[in-house]
């Protein structure tokens, strides 16, 4: 699946259980510009006649892994998915092996750093493409950057165990439909890598010690990821980047939740207009950056580390009862997020 945060390419949700997804409006002649807008997608979208659950969901049980990475773009064409590597007894788990307990409280708010803190580097010799809630290939200035700045990526995403169990109040952190929608999100993403010359890891575990491990085995000297802004995700960057500093590995930060882009705004952040009058005021005639096209190749994958892409866990792996028959929605949600946005216009 690919996903965009502007208005006619919209974004894949958050992993997080009411994530938002504020876009703002550029100005027009014939109506008043609209400032923002907020989206939430419900996951409830198609549902079928349900389903019992056949049994009860063990917290995050290790996955065999199935297929292994090539180091090559062309070596792709040789993946099997014949039975026989299927029946192979002894297969890797992409648990990482210091995935400890899920926290038992919520993490303080911190305060609001640079959008990029560092700048761009040319011929690296591999770089982490860490994938947060930018699942998509097109429109992904990390992605993009990290394919044209390295000699090799490696993508990855990772199921933190903190996003699920049950919040302070009680409540599922990441209930199933939405868990559901993530994973349809996160094979349609590893299926369009494949279709680029790349693969995408899928661990389960804490990014602050999955990253650190891998950077370790494929010898990275960065990790390129886009920068989110809810009180959590803010605390695990602040987590990768103490970890990755002791590691002597660069952080690069991207910027693609909003319309406009944050550095072109003009005015400070703690600066931002309370009312909707007083931003259109202040962003009247201001350019939306285009569109970042996909990538017809990407760069290939590290030939270091013999890294395993692991597989994409079910909802039993993730803690999670499986919920009612949900179809397949991640090509039909693009369809209808953007019949949505530019009815609007």
């Amino acid at each position: 699946m690919e996903t965009d945060p502007s208005p006619l390419q919209p974004q894949t949700p958050d992993s997080s259980e009411e994530q938002q997804k504020e876009i703002t409006s550029s100005p027009s002649k014939s109506s008043p510009p609209i400032a923002s807008l907020s989206l939430s997608l419900s996951t409830n979208l198609l549902l079928s006649k349900p389903t019992p659950p056949v049994a009860t969901a063990q917290p995050f049980a290790a996955l065999p892994s199935r297929l292994k990475i090539p180091t090559q773009i062309f070596s792709l064409t040789r993946l099997s998915f014949s039975a026989s590597s299927v029946s192979t007894p002894a297969r890797p788990s992409n648990l990482s092996s210091s995935t400890p307990a899920l926290l038992s409280s919520p993490s303080p708010f911190l305060r609001r750093r640079p959008a990029d803190p560092s700048g761009g580097a040319a011929a690296r010799r591999c770089t982490l493409l860490w994938f947060r809630c930018d699942l998509r290939t097109h429109d992904n200035e990390a992605l993009t950057a990290a394919s044209n700045e390295s000699l090799s990526i490696l993508p990855v995403y990772l199921f933190d165990p903190r996003d699920y169990g049950k919040s302070s109040s009680g409540f599922d952190k990441t209930g199933p439909y939405r868990a559901t929608f993530l994973l349809q999100s996160v094979a349609d993403l590893r299926r369009s890598l494949r279709a680029r010359g790349s693969d995408l890891v899928v661990r389960i575990g804490r990014p602050e010690s999955v990253l650190v491990e891998l950077a370790r085995l494929v010898g990275a000297d960065a990790v390129y990821m886009h920068r989110e802004v809810s009180h959590e995700e803010a605390r695990t960057e602040e987590r990768v980047e103490k970890a990755m500093e002791s590691e002597g590995v660069e952080v690069k930060y991207f910027w693609g939740s909003t319309l406009y882009h944050i550095d072109d705004l003009p005015f400070e952040l703690e600066q931002m207009p309370s009312n909707y009058g007083g931003f259109r005021e202040k962003v009247q005639g201001l350019n939306v950056r285009k569109t970042i096209e996909a990538l017809d190749q990407i760069k290939g994958l590290p030939s270091r580390g013999d890294v395993e892409p692991g597989e994409i866990p079910t909802l039993m792996d993730l803690g999670l009862n499986p919920a009612p028959a949900v179809t397949q929605v991640c090509a039909a949600s693009l369809n209808l997020i953007y019949f949505f946005i530019v009815s609007l216009f």
